[in-house]
């Protein structure tokens, strides 16, 4: 009856190490449309939550170190217009923003960092997204100049479900050979506020986070299966923070829909 309860035990401790694993951490800037055309609403609303976006948990977030956009070149910090908001119950942020003219705003954030107990590290994650006006290309192939980053190489909007999504992963600059990153696709049903399609059944956990490698220039590519958001995180060392690890990571989200 011990030895039953013990392996009871063990298997538990398990599965539930295999489901933490499976959850990736993700920093979101989600807006409330990607494209926007003749005659649509040109203010967009933008949340900003820590997430593991297939499982649908969120954590804390304290008000970002830096949060800005990037248009035709030029950089603009939007910090202070952010507001503290809920979601899911954890701490996150919104605001909102008017797109004026014509092209890509390439929206930016770098959180501060945040503490993971339970791995015993810090995790700062440079996240970005794009939103385009008129369909108009501009800056979406630019750099922010952030310590960490993806920069893409394909238009990362107007994609169509299956459509690949190929991008240079890059710290300080410079391109990060082999470097691993980490795929999730955003649970939009499992998020209240933020109520949408939902994946409700998996065939295990190792399909919550896909993992890719990139190649030796940095250079990696992914075939996104479903439409919605998609999330690409590329996980690196960073510089120490209180003496402790510091995980740094080049997050980029890009949305597919399907052809009708």
């Amino acid at each position: 009856m011990r030895r039953i309860s013990s392996i009871l035990l063990l298997s538990l401790i398990l599965v539930l190490g295999v489901t933490v694993a499976a959850s990736a951490h993700f920093q979101m800037i989600l807006p409330s449309d990607d494209v926007v055309m003749q005659g649509e609403e040109r203010e967009i609303d933008l949340d900003l939550v820590f997430t593991h976006p297939m499982a649908g948990h969120t954590m804390d977030m304290e008000k970002p170190a830096k949060f800005g956009v990037l248009h035709k070149g030029t950089k603009k910090s939007l910090v202070d217009t952010l507001e503290p908001s809920k979601i899911k119950g954890r701490d996150a942020f919104e605001t909102s923003y008017r797109l004026r003219g014509f092209g890509d705003f390439v929206f930016y954030v770098e959180p501060e960092p945040y503490w993971e107990s339970a791995d015993g590290v810090y995790i700062t994650q440079c996240t970005k997204m794009v939103v385009n006006s008129m369909g108009v290309a501009s800056d979406w192939g630019k750099e922010v100049g952030m310590k960490a980053e993806i920069v893409p190489l394909t238009r990362p909007y107007g994609l169509w479900t299956n459509n690949v999504f190929t991008g240079v992963v890059k710290k300080n600059g410079k391109p990060v050979p082999y470097a691993e990153i980490e795929v999730e696709y955003f649970n939009e049903g499992k998020f209240s506020k933020l109520a949408g399609n939902e994946v409700t059944e998996l065939p295990n956990e190792t399909f919550t986070t896909q993992v890719i490698k990139a190649d030796k220039n940095g250079v990696f590519t992914y075939a996104m299966p479903k439409s919605g958001w998609w999330g690409f995180a590329a996980l690196m060392e960073g510089e120490p923070v209180n003496g402790k690890s510091h995980e740094i990571g080049a997050v980029m989200w890009v949305k597919t829909h399907d052809m009708k």
